[in-house]
């Protein structure tokens, strides 16, 4: 049975509900907890950086989450290392899962910030396994042709902001 914690946090996307639960004052992130050992999860990958476990409401069978151990809320606060390291991780996840559940397909997501539906505010990918038909729509939305001055517009904007390494 999970903890009253993990239960009051429901059945939200990720599978987490909105990833804090409160403690008198104190915000804590439940992914946090995860990796502390506070709250339980069925482990695929514990490694030093990373940790992947089985979402416990999943969108698809095998789906599963990769985070990494540090907390950072999303990609603009993780670090290069932990980044990289997740990178690896969800790669291999994916890898064995394809085989183990001889998925036709993955799809792999990574949300930032509540604009974008992540509720959990600790940096996770979805690792969802796919198969011919199974009527999960995650990448539904309408394909057309953009304007292409706005995009180059837009391109050039993002170009003059992105650092030099």
């Amino acid at each position: 049975m999970l903890p009253p914690e993990a239960r009051l946090l429901g059945s939200a996307a990720g599978g987490y509900g909105f990833g804090v639960a409160e403690k008198g004052n104190n915000m804590e992130c439940v992914f946090c907890k995860i990796v502390d050992g506070e709250i339980p999860a069925v482990k695929v990958l514990d490694e030093e950086l990373v940790l992947a476990f089985m979402d416990i409401n999943p969108a698809s069978r095998g789906h599963m989450l990769v985070i990494p151990k540090r907390h950072a809320e999303n990609i603009f606060e993780i670090s290069e290392n932990d980044l990289a390291a997740v990178a690896r991780a969800v790669k291999r996840c994916s890898k064995a899962a394809m085989e183990a559940l001889k998925a036709d397909g993955i799809t792999v997501l990574q949300l930032n910030g509540t604009a974008s539906d992540q509720l959990v505010p600790h940096l996770h990918v979805h690792i969802m396994p796919r198969w011919e038909n199974d009527g999960l729509a995650v990448s539904n939305w309408e394909m057309k042709p953009g304007n292409m001055e706005e995009i180059q517009d837009i391109a050039r904007k993002v170009r003059e902001h992105i650092p030099s390494v």
